[in-house]
């Protein structure tokens, strides 16, 4: 699936009074007592600027968990170690993707927790299989997705086929590199190294903190592996009863109502922007613009394919609209692409994550679960959501396209139901894109003693420590003594409002380019270009 300035606290006080404590045979006590016994790893130190005591270590593991005496791996691992007396044990971190690299997101939440709570948790980040810093690393087809590719709606024949021929291409020769890796790539197996990584930590539970994708993963986990979750948390939640197809699909829907947001802000900041004060008119200019990159590359780098790509990212983040709106307003007032070029080049990057990142996604997903074979099946299904939702269903069907043609049979999804789980805690804003609220209500339905706090209105993709003290105080509150709320209205336990939309960027921020959203844009734009995007 494709891959968040965040939310006004306005029920905390409502909610205060509903707080309901886990089971004492999730208490600290027993992560104390794992505490005691002897890590089989080595920690050495890896520190950036930004994580000064982050370390860095490995584990080896089987390729295959039916043979665990044959060929290994090995995974990547990052911690920052607890400082605190009381120890509650290692709180393993995960991205998303899949496909997505969690060893600076270890940093990331060391940092962001209350500095109490993290001093309690040895946060623990790693490298599923296959990825990053592990060994083997995939990298299917090196610059697959460089520019100019074809047009992604395909309009004429030839646009089908030059579309299908890439996608057949990239599966093939997944199959001539990795053929003896692929068939061990799925969540199953990233599931089943966790655990090898937990006894590796010598402790006999782990608490989880996973982020879109990674909400699948740590589900999966707690089904193979329930009594040795001692708390988790879900952010950004897969549906598990659509992996992966009817999930790519549903997701279409969401990011197009999700770009018509994005337009209407536009719309409302037209003073501005320049491109009128009708929501309708400026999303038509986008496609007009679209239509224009189609012909002709804007820039020589940017055809219709990348324009889609560019915009994609801001379906995840309202954080990203002021400088995709300053570049589109600048090309269609001025006909200037630079600012798009500039644009492409910084958030395309962010949702592709590199050749890796997609080798490693394409690689589960399409090993997950079953895909239709038959071209005619996805070419009925994606134009009927496209007559809907046209923004990038058809750039989201090429993206998972390989499944189609893949050279490993698929798995049976997991059912992730679970009545032997402590509380777990989930958080869904009502208007994610990229994991659709459906999914957080579906899983906590799933979990037993689940808890959801909903972040209404929120649009954003992976809500938790990116500045929404109502959702963070839950999420503190929780690490802390495992509590978690009770009682609030529908499928909600507790309600946070999301924060106000941004506002159009200064014009000396506007001049540093969208990369300053990336790198100096705080806190919520550091973790969105380390949470993996699609899922």
């Amino acid at each position: 699936m494709k891959r968040r300035a965040i939310a006004l606290c306005s029920v905390a006080a409502a909610v205060a009074g509903m707080i309901t404590a886990v089971p004492s045979a999730a208490s600290a006590d027993s992560a104390a007592s794992a505490a005691s016994r002897t890590s089989a790893l080595k920690w050495t130190d890896c520190a950036t600027e930004n994580y000064p005591t982050l370390q860095c270590s490995s584990v080896e593991v089987p390729l295959d968990h039916g043979s665990p005496r044959g060929k290994k791996i090995t995974l990547a691992l990052s911690r920052v170690p607890h400082t605190a007396k009381k120890y509650q044990g290692p709180l393993l971190v995960n991205p998303g993707g899949p496909g997505g690299s969690g060893l600076t997101l270890a940093g990331y939440v060391a940092r962001s927790l209350p500095k109490d709570i993290a001093a309690q948790y040895d946060v623990i980040g790693f490298d599923p299989r296959g990825v990053g810093d592990s060994e083997p690393a995939l990298d299917c087809r090196p610059g697959h997705f460089d520019p100019v590719r074809p047009d992604s709606v395909p309009g004429t024949a030839k646009t089908e086929k030059a579309n299908l021929a890439r996608a057949k291409a990239f599966a093939e020769s997944c199959g001539k590199k990795y053929g003896k890796l692929l068939r061990y790539l799925d969540t199953v197996s990233a599931a089943k190294d966790m655990d090898l990584i937990r006894r590796a930590l010598g402790t006999k539970k782990i608490n989880y903190f996973g982020y879109s994708y990674g909400t699948y993963l740590g589900a999966v986990y707690a089904k193979l592996y329930p009594e040795r979750v001692r708390r988790a948390v879900l952010d950004s939640i897969v549906d598990p009863t659509g992996v992966w197809y009817e999930d790519n699909l549903n997701q279409d829907y969401a990011f197009d109502a999700r770009h018509k947001a994005f337009a209407a802000w536009v719309a409302k900041h037209d003073a501005a922007y320049g491109l009128g004060t009708d929501p309708a008119k400026v999303e038509a200019a986008w496609y007009k613009v679209r239509a224009a990159a189609a012909k002709s590359p804007l820039g020589g780098k940017v055809g219709a394919a990348e324009f889609e790509d560019t915009f994609i990212p801001g379906g995840y983040y309202n954080g990203y609209w002021p400088f995709l709106a300053e570049a589109l307003a600048a090309y269609v007032n001025g006909k200037d692409a630079e600012p798009l070029v500039e644009a492409y080049g910084s958030f395309a990057s962010v949702d592709a994550d590199g050749d890796n990142g997609y080798s490693v996604y394409a690689a589960v997903q399409c090993r997950d679960a079953s895909w239709p074979r038959d071209w005619k099946t996805w070419r009925h299904d994606n134009w009927k959501v496209h007559e809907k939702a046209p923004f990038m269903t058809w750039n989201n069907a090429w993206y998972n396209a390989p499944c189609a043609f893949w050279p490993v049979k698929p798995l049976k999804p997991v059912d992730v139901s679970n009545k032997k789980l402590p509380p777990v805690l989930l958080f869904q804003a009502t208007d994610d894109a990229a994991t659709p609220y459906q999914g957080g209500v579906v899983v906590h339905r799933k979990l037993r003693g689940s808890s959801l706090v909903v972040e209404q209105g929120g649009g954003n993709h992976g809500i938790t420590l990116s500045g929404n003290t109502c959702l963070d105080d839950h999420l503190a509150a929780y690490l802390a003594t495992g509590e978690v709320p009770r009682g609030g209205s529908g499928a909600a336990d507790a309600i946070c409002s999301a924060l106000p939309d941004p506002e159009p960027l200064e014009a000396a921020a506007a001049s540093r380019g969208p990369s300053a959203a990336q790198s100096g844009g705080g806190t919520a734009s550091t973790l969105h270009g380390m949470i993996g995007f699609r899922s």
